[in-house]
């Protein structure tokens, strides 16, 4: 079970701004909420939710302990208040949740992008009715187009075809650019690397290519099954010629390449080899209503106790900025094969 500290709403100060924004012990803003809708995923990618761990007796949370669309949407607009612009919708898989489109089209009536992370299994039958909710952008994940490395990397039989089938059709209903992130691990789907970015190439859409991480605690990492990004952009640069790009906006994870032949660009995320942590704009929110101030934390504070005891929006307002203020995570920047061990939560738990 993830730790989860209990708080006292009466005891928190009201928040402090330096120069109109919010920051944390680092001098990090707070931009991006990451809402996880659920812990539940029809696939099983060994990186993720590994079939040994997450079998037939696996106990996901039930209906109740989870937030509803209502408890979501109240807490997402206390987050915008605090300067979120951008909302992005995670899992487990997001599209397993029933009726998604209700929450997308509550978050759309705020101040602040909404996107969404899927697997792309369920996205040709939903990307229309999520676009006329309000989406804004979708990202897919897709770790091959090999599709016997693919069903084997996804545990679940699944095709590499459907996936394909669902960001065509998100991107025909206007829920494009769509970004497609390939999770990279040595001796498992590296070998597509150069593939993945000639199929995008040309398409307007933008592969981001991640470096496999040690997330939770269930995976298995180990340093030796890393593909570091640079490594990724030679490949793919010794085949057509890339050059550096800026970032689109302060504390974007993706370091930007650019095709000198004007085919578009790729993304790397390199959370290993060159972490970004002094730069991390992101709070998440689990599917239980636990914030969790990092990707590698260990423990996350319960916000549904709040919510479900009548607190009110100043006193959500002021606990989630006294979380962020007192916020000094850096996991990346000390990673060791020793704090690798550590036990964390799980990706499933509160997105990617």
């Amino acid at each position: 079970m993830n730790k989860v500290i209990a708080i006292q709403p009466s005891r928190v100060a009201a928040p402090v701004f330096q120069g109109g924004k919010l920051a944390d012990t680092r001098g990090r803003t707070m931009r991006d909420l990451r809402i996880s809708v659920t812990d539940r995923c029809n696939f099983r990618c060994v990186y993720c939710m590994p079939r040994e761990v997450f079998d037939s007796s696996y106990r996901f949370l039930r209906h109740e302990d989870i937030l509803s669309f209502e408890e979501i949407a109240r807490l997402a607009r206390v987050f915008v208040g605090l300067g979120v612009s951008k909302i992005r919708l995670t899992g487990g898989e997001p599209l397993v949740r029933r009726n998604l489109d209700r929450l997308v089209e509550m978050l759309a009536e705020l101040d602040a992008e909404v996107t969404l992370t899927t697997n792309g299994s369920l996205l040709a039958k939903q990307a229309a009715a999520l676009k006329k909710a309000g989406l804004d952008r979708v990202t897919v994940s897709l770790d091959s187009l090999d599709d016997a490395t693919f069903r084997k990397m996804n545990d679940a039989d699944f095709p590499v075809a459907k996936v394909i089938e669902g960001i065509e059709t998100a991107a025909a209903a206007g829920l494009g650019p769509v970004k497609i992130n390939m999770v990279v691990k040595r001796g498992v789907n590296d070998q597509s690397v150069v593939q993945m970015a000639e199929r995008w190439r040309g398409t307007g859409h933008v592969v981001r290519f991640i470096e496999y991480m040690d997330v939770g605690s269930t995976n298995g990492w180990k340093m030796d099954d890393v593909i570091p990004s640079a490594e990724v952009v030679r490949r793919i640069g010794a085949r057509w010629p890339l050059e550096p790009v800026g970032a689109n906006y302060p504390g974007e994870v993706a370091e930007r390449w650019r095709y000198l032949d004007g085919a578009g660009e790729i993304g790397v995320i390199s959370s290993v080899t060159q972490a970004f942590c002094s730069s991390c704009t992101r709070m998440r929110l689990s599917t239980e209503g636990s914030l969790f101030t990092c990707l590698f934390a260990q423990s996350g504070h319960d916000l549904k106790a709040l919510l479900r005891s009548g607190a009110s929006d100043d006193e959500l307002r002021n606990e989630i900025a006294a979380v962020w203020q007192r916020r000094a995570d850096r996991y990346s920047e000390i990673r060791t094969a020793e704090t690798a061990k550590n036990k964390k939560v799980e990706m499933s738990y509160i997105g990617g």
